[in-house]
């Protein structure tokens, strides 16, 4: 286990790179031998401006006590922190820089395995991009959810609340003076989004496939048992890495099987979609929509958590996490698959207790919230590669629905003009948003939650068919159809959409149609021409290399 021989920095001689790395490690007070031991890798994203990641400290430090005690010696480092409300234009833009500063930090450093700890929205998904890529013994972890807010008697949300009473305070049914009040309770602590948005079902994914200890994903952020599990943690990385235990032993194909079918159960972030196709392709599983909808269809709908039911993280933490929700799913599930414990997930759930006094929040195999998945895929003309909707999430009655196009060509028309009364715009209306894909926004924004104009707000409208090529956070709500591709900016149909044009919306049936002809639409397709794009840095990178919605969004050459 002598890292200090085994990974070594290139000076053309071995013996002296030994020699001076070795000299380096005294700063810390250890001896040359501590370094026989396994040396753990802890990629700590705590940031001040990343607010899900400002309580990290003590939970780094537990995790550096579960090393020492199995053994190890912990050696603490940092990787990039984005922040979903505090990164501009949108952090799925630098998903995959995280994932590259991941992998090369693991790769690069003489550590023998590393604990990943994480928490809003992109961060778990790119670091377990990067782990598995890098491929060293690797366990992630995150700061937890948020405790539940309150506001007059009423349980708040982040950020679910945040979309819907600002929505009201545009409809003029909630005072300024209310909505400062809502503001100030709706993140009352450290923590992530404490409803099933990206953050939480990410974490709950990570923890069906195998890389988080059990019971981790739902522990709020602020108890007690967190600074335990993140010790627990600790000790497990020892010894994935005495055992050589790495990421690719563990996620497989029936493992991302297991995630997505999780994803399904808890009316999972439609974001889900996209990074588990990402960290599918890392290990050259192409993960398909047609796979994910193909799940959606066998699997019931079984926890009753928020934006799509009634409850939110700290019932579904009382209610045993995930672990509950698996012994639950257990007959649709690959039950051999290996976890971080060294116990498969049979083995994992064999003592889980269901309590029936938290029935409601987890529903029984026999009697599920509803009896399909929380999402589905369409396909048709306008999306030929395919977009998504969160049907739990919509309005019943626009699942199957026809209107008129209203299109805005990018983000700032939609801005300008959203709220122009003269918009000629009904209740009926399908809202068309162009080139906030990928490469066309760049980075695929959580703007598909098309604001509803104002006159219509004011008409009692809360709803309407929306479409776009960019993504909505997992928090939000409404008759959303997100992902369509190809995307407008690479000649996708989406971006040939004309204000008037007939779109036909059939969820059932798993379509979208633009109702034109096949003539009309070759000629605007001979018409097309692209966008222009970035002209250097990230940004430009970002847009000559990043794969398709339906695809991951990973860069084509990772």
């Amino acid at each position: 286990m002598d890292n200090i021989r085994r990974t070594k920095t290139a000076y053309g001689d071995e013996g002296f790179s030994t020699f001076i790395q070795a000299a380096f490690r005294r700063h810390l007070g250890h001896d040359k031998n501590d370094f026989t031991k396994p040396v753990i890798g802890i990629c700590n994203t705590e940031s001040d401006v990343n607010r899900c990641h400002s309580h990290f400290g003590p939970m780094v430090e537990a995790m550096k006590r579960g090393v020492l005690m199995a053994g190890g010696i912990p050696l603490e480092f940092p990787t990039i922190s984005i922040g979903e409300m505090t990164t501009s234009p949108t952090t799925m833009l630098y998903r995959n820089l995280v994932a590259i500063d991941t992998e090369e930090m693991i790769r690069a450093q003489p550590i023998d395995g590393v604990i990943l700890i994480g928490g809003c929205d992109k961060m778990l998904p790119a670091q377990l991009m990067g782990a598995i890529s890098a491929n060293k013994p690797a366990i992630t972890f995150t700061g937890g959810p948020m405790a539940n807010g309150e506001y007059e008697g009423k349980t708040l949300g982040a950020c679910t609340d945040c979309r819907f009473y600002w929505q009201e305070y545009r409809a003029g049914s909630v005072s300024e003076t209310e909505i400062d009040k809502i503001n100030a309770a709706l993140a009352p602590t450290a923590g992530h989004c404490m409803v099933m948005g990206s953050a939480s079902t990410m974490a709950v994914c990570a923890e069906a496939m195998g890389m988080m200890l059990p019971g981790a994903a739902a522990i709020p952020a602020t108890m007690n048992k967190r600074l335990n599990k993140a010790q627990e943690t600790g000790k497990a990385i020892v010894d994935l890495v005495k055992q050589d235990v790495r990421p690719r032993d563990i996620v497989t194909v029936k493992s991302i099987e297991n995630a997505v079918r999780v994803l399904m159960a808890v009316g999972g972030s439609s974001n889900a979609v996209i990074h588990l196709t990402a960290i599918a392709r890392r290990l050259g599983i192409k993960l398909t929509l047609e796979e994910f909808d193909r799940l959606s269809k066998q699997t019931p709908f079984l926890a009753n958590l928020r934006p799509a039911g009634d409850y939110q993280m700290e019932e579904f933490y009382q209610a045993g996490g995930v672990p509950a929700l698996l012994k639950e799913l257990a007959p649709l599930l690959h039950m051999r698959e290996r976890t971080v414990t060294g116990q498969t997930l049979e083995e994992v759930v064999e003592n889980v207790q269901r309590s029936e006094n938290y029935r409601h929040v987890i529903k029984p195999l026999d009697n599920p919230l509803y009896s399909t998945g929380g999402i589905v895929t369409l396909k048709g003309n306008l999306v030929p590669d395919g977009a998504i909707i969160k049907p739990k999430a919509a309005t019943p009655a626009l699942l199957k629905h026809s209107g008129k196009a209203v299109v805005f060509k990018s983000l700032d028309d939609l801005e300008a003009r959203i709220d122009d009364p003269h918009l000629d715009v009904t209740a009926n209306s399908v809202l068309v948003l162009q080139n906030a894909g990928p490469v066309g926004a760049p980075g695929m924004p959580e703007a598909g939650m098309i604001p509803i104009p104002k006159k219509l707000l004011a008409q009692g409208v809360r709803d309407m068919v929306r479409i776009s090529d960019c993504r909505m956070s997992g928090t939000a709500f409404g008759t959303v159809i997100l992902h369509a591709a190809p995307e407008a900016a690479v000649g996708g149909t989406i971006g040939l959409i004309k204000d008037g044009d007939v779109i036909e919306l059939n969820v059932e049936a798993g379509t979208l149609t633009l109702k034109i002809s096949e003539e009309e639409l070759a000629l605007r397709k001979q018409e097309w021409k692209p966008r222009e794009l970035h002209t250097r840095g990230y940004a430009r990178l970002y847009q000559k290399h990043v794969l398709q919605a339906n695809e991951g969004c990973d860069f084509d050459f990772l």
